[in-house]
């Protein structure tokens, strides 16, 4: 999930530095310029068109789907080191599972289990929030709308055009610190962590530049622009770890199997909603006050570590099959054990029976 959220910081990554080369040629190209952005945006696509074909399905969609507990040990065989491992695992997987399908609800009804179940319902409300929270910290609305912010520093377009690009390119590096922190200091620190320093960056950002002269253009000083940057961009690596890739993480490990398709779906979603909101009050707010907006953020960022102390719990080393028993839920892989040996307690006293009579 770190490496899926970097690439999405790649994503970035072109996106400006082909939207910088284009402005910079923008005489000679002419209406070319923002065509081969839209060329690029349509390349990614066919790429990952033709990446589908040989991509591995889950070891538990195969488990759960088709009974294929070859095709899953094949796939676990690709990210475990040893064969004990894997058979742990896949036992696990197979008790979970097993359990779902005889005692809870599926396919459409998985929607009621979200509410229904109170431990799941529980889930569900904490990551909404840490969804909505990736947005209330700020990062989508300053993506959105960085060169509207920069051109309160900056009077050169390809001067701002360039600063996106190398934050865009910066983000692949400091996501990229979550794959190796993530599991060292756990998801919790990341998010407590990321948030204090966001709120940090966006106090500072404020201050400097509500306290320093404008130039006579109205613009900043470029020693106070710099700073104004450079303090962006630390906000960005205290984002891309934390609020950036932990916040995927989490949402996507926290649900049993039976309702994850649907819960991380609509957790999703709430990004969407947050964004589409935010986005639509922020070039007003961000007009009338200008730098005063970023205090908005500040808050959020501190009440979103204050939430995660309060209200997360942690979950790093915890296994997938053991998150329901981590969130006062009923384990599925100690249900699942118990079916499944009754089920094989079953097959081996009728197979007795069979014996007997064959014998008599």
């Amino acid at each position: 999930m770190a490496f899926w959220q970097m690439f999405y910081s790649v994503g970035s990554f072109v996106a400006y530095w082909v939207n910088y080369a284009a402005g910079k040629h923008r005489a000679s190209l002419g209406e070319w310029d923002w065509k081969l952005v839209v060329i690029f945006q349509l390349l990614l696509p066919v790429i990952i068109l033709l990446q589908l074909p040989f991509m591995p399905e889950s070891p538990r969609w195969l488990v759960q789907r088709k009974g294929d507990t070859d095709g899953a040990r094949k796939v676990l065989q690709c990210v475990r080191e040893t064969d004990e491992e894997i058979d742990q695992e896949l036992l696990t997987i197979r008790e979970a599972i097993q359990y779902e399908k005889e005692t809870l609800d599926q396919g459409r009804k998985a929607y009621l289990t979200l509410f229904k179940d109170a431990s799941v319902r529980k889930r569900l409300l904490l990551v909404f929030v840490l969804n909505i929270g990736q947005q209330l910290s700020g990062q989508g609305t300053l993506n959105s709308y960085s060169s509207t912010i920069y051109k309160k520093i900056w009077t050169s377009t390809d001067t701002i055009n360039l600063i996106n690009a190398l934050n865009a390119t910066f983000g692949i590096l400091f996501t990229l610190n979550a794959t190796w922190t993530v599991d060292r200091f756990g998801r919790r620190f990341l998010l407590i962590v990321g948030a204090l320093g966001m709120g940090t960056c966006m106090f500072i950002t404020a201050m400097v530049g509500l306290e320093t002269p404008n130039t006579p253009q109205g613009a900043k000083t470029q020693p106070v622009g710099i700073a104004i940057v450079f303090l962006m961009f630390l906000f960005i690596f205290f984002y891309k770890p934390s609020w950036g890739a932990t916040v995927w993480i989490y949402t996507a490990e926290v649900f049993p199997m039976n309702v994850r398709a649907q819960a991380v779906g609509m957790s999703s979603q709430m990004q969407g909603v947050a964004n589409t909101i935010f986005q639509q009050f922020f070039p007003i707010f961000y007009k009338n006050e200008g730098l005063k907006s970023f205090f908005f953020f500040m808050t959020c960022n501190f009440f979103l570590a204050v939430f995660v102390w309060f209200m997360i719990p942690e979950t790093k080393k915890v296994p997938l099959e053991e998150m329901d028993t981590l969130f006062g839920g009923t384990s599925h892989v100690q249900g699942g054990a118990l079916i499944l040996d009754v089920k094989h307690a079953d097959e081996a006293a009728e197979r007795g029976e069979r014996v007997t009579r064959a014998e008599q």
